[in-house]
C-alpha cells in the first residue's frame, strides 16, 4: 500500500500554490500542518482528482490516479473544508444518498450508517434534518459520509472546524483505530489535532514540504531550544519584540515566557523540553491554533 506524489506542483497563473512536493505515504496517519494558504487543500484537491496537477504524479500502487478513475475514486474517502448537502435531508437521508453515489447497496449502507453514527455521537440526530444541526454536528455528519465507504485513503481538510473539545478527542481516537488499515491523511492549522496521533508530520509552508518525519524526530531536530523565562510584568512587550515566544502565561510577580533562543535569551532562563508547538512557532512565525504567538 503505498500513494505517491513525485514531484507535484499546481499552478494558478503565475503562482505555485504547491510546488515540486515529493513524498511516499505507507499505512498510518499523517498530519499535514501549516498555515491558512500554505496549499494544504490545493494538495488535497489534486490527492482526490478534483483538480489536475501541473506537472508531477500521484500514484497509488505505481499507478497514476488519474488514469485509474473510478477504481481509484472507490478507495477514497473525502471530507473538504465545506461540504454540500440539501438541508431539508435528515441525517439517515443525507448518509443514504452518499452511499447510493459510493455504489453501496442499501442493507450495507444502512449498516455503515449505523455503525459511523454510533462511533461518532449521532445515532439519537440520525432523524434530524440538516439544517437543524450544529455546526459541529454537521462537521460529524461529513466525517461520516467520507467514511461510508470503508476508504483505503481518507483525506479529511480540517475536519475538527467546528467541533468542540470533547468531539475533537472522539475523532483522534477513532482516526486511530483507523490507522493501521489504510492512510489518513488529516491537514489542520491546530497543532493539538496532530500532535497525539499522527505518524508522520509534514509541515507544508509556501506550496513545499520543508519537513517532514515523526513528531519526536521534529521536536528532536529543532535547530534553537526552548527557554522558560521569568519576567516583571513591565518586561512582556519588549521580550515580545525581541523573541520568538510561544506561550505567555501571567504570575503573581509578572510573567512566564516560553521563548525559542540558540542561547540563554535572559538571565535565569532554564531550558524546557520542545513541543511540536515550538516547531511549528520555528518555522511559521506563529502559533499552530491560529492565534498570536503572545496569547
Amino acid at each position: 500500500m503505498e500513494l505517491k506524489f513525485e514531484n507535484l506542483t499546481k499552478r494558478f497563473k503565475e503562482t505555485a500554490a504547491v510546488d515540486g512536493v515529493s513524498f511516499a505515504f505507507t499505512g498510518g496517519v499523517y498530519g499535514l500542518l501549516g498555515v491558512n494558504g500554505a496549499g494544504k487543500t490545493t494538495l488535497m484537491r489534486m490527492l482526490c482528482t478534483l483538480i489536475r496537477p501541473t506537472s508531477g504524479t500521484i500514484s497509488w500502487n505505481g499507478r497514476d490516479i488519474f488514469a485509474m478513475d473510478t477504481q481509484y475514486r472507490a478507495l477514497l474517502g473525502y471530507l473538504p473544508q465545506d461540504f454540500g448537502f440539501y438541508p431539508d435531508f435528515t441525517v439517515d437521508d443525507y448518509l443514504g444518498y452518499v452511499a447510493s453515489i459510493k455504489g453501496l447497496r442499501p442493507a450495507a449502507a444502512r449498516a455503515r450508517s449505523g455503525e459511523l453514527t454510533r462511533a461518532l455521537g449521532l445515532e439519537k440526530y440520525r432523524s434530524r434534518k440538516m439544517k437543524k444541526l450544529s455546526g459541529g454536528m454537521k462537521r460529524r455528519v461529513g466525517i461520516a459520509q467520507a467514511m461510508l465507504n470503508d476508504p483505503r485513503i481518507l483525506v479529511l481538510d480540517e475536519p475538527t472546524a467546528g467541533l468542540d473539545p470533547g468531539e475533537r478527542i472522539r475523532l483522534r481516537n477513532l482516526l486511530s483505530e483507523l490507522a493501521g488499515e489504510r492512510i489518513v491523511l488529516l491537514s489542520t492549522h491546530i497543532v493539538s489535532d496532530v500532535a497525539y496521533i499522527a505518524n508522520q508530520i509534514l509541515l507544508m509552508k509556501e506550496g513545499r514540504i520543508v519537513r517532514a518525519g515523526a513528531p519526536d524526530v521534529l521536536t528532536a531536530a529543532l535547530p534553537v531550544r526552548v527557554w522558560r523565562c521569568e519576567v516583571a510584568r513591565g518586561e512582556v512587550e519588549r521580550c515580545l519584540r525581541k523573541y520568538r515566544v510561544s506561550n505567555v502565561r501571567t504570575t503573581p510577580g509578572g510573567a512566564q515566557l516560553r521563548v525559542l533562543s540558540e542561547g540563554t535569551p535572559l538571565p535565569g532562563a532554564a531550558p524546557e523540553a520542545a513541543t511540536l508547538e515550538d516547531v511549528f512557532l520555528y518555522h511559521f512565525g506563529e502559533k499552530g491554533d491560529g492565534e498570536d504567538a503572545s496569547l
